[in-house]
C-alpha cells in the first residue's frame, strides 16, 4: 500500500505540473491586458509599457514560467497584479471559505445520497423507488443556477428565512455564519445528490441479487444485518468513485454558486481574477482547485482498496 500511494503521489506531482504549464500558456493568450486595469482606459503606451516591465510582463514566456514555478515550488505564487498583494494568502483565505461550503455539501450528498439510494433499492419496483427515482431524474435535469434562483426567491425573497447573499465568519456566531451557508449548500447538494442516489440505487439492487445474499438469508440471518453489514459494504464500491469525480463537479459548481450568493470563496476569486486578467491569481487558483481534485481521487482510490482487500493487494504488488 506505501508503494501505491508513494507511486499516486509522484503521479499527482506530475499533472500538477502539467496543468501549471498549461494554465500559464492559457493565461498568456487571454484578450485583454492588466495594464490597462490597473491604469485605466486613458493609460498611454508609455506607461502601459512602465507597468509591464515592473510586473515582468515584457519577458519571454518560458522566463516568466521559470520564475513563477520556482517560487511554487517555495511556497511563493507570486503578487496580485492587480492588488499588488501576495498571491497566496488571497487564495487560502478564499479557499478557507469555499472548503466550509464543500465540506458540508459532500458530507450531506454522501448521506443523504447514500440513504436514499439503499431506501430506493430496498423498495425495488414499489411507488417509493419511482417517486425516489422521478425526483432524482427531474433534479439532474435541472442546472444549478436554477436550484440557486428557486431559493434565492423563497427562502430570501417570498419567506425572508434567510439571507441572500454574502459570509459571515463562524467566530461572529454559528446562528449568523450557517445561515449564509444555507442557500449556497441546498444548491450544490440538489444538483449532486442525484448522481449519488441513483448509482448506490443500482449497485444496491445488484447486490441483493448476489448469491451470498440468497445463501445469508438462508441462514436466516435478519434483513437489517444482510443489508447493513453485508451488502451495503460491496454496494458502496461504485458509490466511492462517483463521489470522487463528484468533488470535481463541486468545485465546478461552487464557482456558480459563489458567484449567484456573493460568496467569498476561491470560485468567485477566480472570476475576478479571469475578469481583471490577474494572471497570478488565477494560476494559483486553478492550481489549488486541481490539487483538491487530485487528492481527492486518490483518497477515494485508497478507501476503494480499504473495501475491497483484493484491490489492494494488486495495487500493492505493482
Amino acid at each position: 500500500m506505501g508503494a501505491y500511494i508513494a507511486k499516486r503521489l509522484a503521479a499527482i506531482l506530475l499533472v500538477l505540473l502539467a496543468v501549471s504549464a498549461l494554465i500559464f500558456w492559457i493565461t498568456q493568450v487571454l484578450p485583454g491586458n492588466v495594464a490597462y486595469s490597473i491604469l485605466g482606459q486613458f493609460a498611454t503606451p508609455d506607461q502601459i509599457a512602465a507597468v509591464e516591465a515592473k510586473l515582468g510582463l515584457d519577458r519571454p514566456i518560458i522566463v516568466q514560467y521559470g520564475d513563477w514555478i520556482g517560487g511554487v515550488l517555495r511556497g511563493d505564487f507570486g503578487r496580485s497584479m492587480l492588488m499588488d498583494r501576495p498571491v497566496a494568502p488571497l487564495v487560502l483565505n478564499a479557499m478557507g471559505n469555499s472548503i466550509q461550503l464543500a465540506v458540508i455539501a459532500m458530507a450531506l450528498v454522501t448521506v443523504i445520497g447514500i440513504w436514499s439510494g439503499v431506501w430506493s433499492a430496498l423498495r425495488y419496483g414499489r411507488l417509493g423507488d419511482r417517486v425516489v427515482s422521478s425526483l432524482n431524474f427531474i433534479s439532474l435535469a435541472i442546472p444549478e443556477f436554477f436550484w440557486a434562483i428557486v431559493s434565492l426567491m423563497i427562502f430570501a425573497g417570498l419567506l425572508r428565512w434567510l439571507p441572500a447573499t454574502g459570509y459571515t465568519s463562524i467566530s461572529e456566531g454559528v446562528g449568523p455564519w450557517a445561515s449564509h451557508l444555507v442557500l449556497p449548500v441546498i444548491t450544490l447538494v440538489a444538483g449532486l445528490v442525484p448522481h449519488v442516489s441513483r448509482l448506490t440505487r443500482s449497485s444496491m439492487v445488484e447486490t441483493m441479487r448476489a448469491q451470498y445474499v440468497v445463501a445469508a438469508r438462508a441462514k436466516g440471518l435478519t434483513e437489517s444485518r444482510i443489508v447493513w453489514h453485508h451488502a451495503l459494504r460491496n454496494a458502496l464500491l461504485p458509490t466511492i468513485t462517483i463521489l470522487a469525480i463528484d468533488v470535481g463537479v463541486l468545485m465546478g459548481g461552487i464557482v456558480v454558486v459563489e458567484t449567484v450568493f456573493s460568496y467569498p470563496g476561491l470560485g468567485r476569486l477566480l472570476i475576478f481574477a479571469v475578469e481583471q486578467k490577474d494572471i497570478p491569481v488565477i494560476q494559483a487558483g486553478v492550481l489549488v482547485i486541481t490539487a483538491i481534485y487530485a487528492f481527492a481521487n486518490l483518497g477515494a482510490d485508497i478507501l476503494y482498496s480499504l473495501l475491497n482487500p483484493r484491490i489492494r493487494y494488486h495495487g500493492a504488488a505493482e
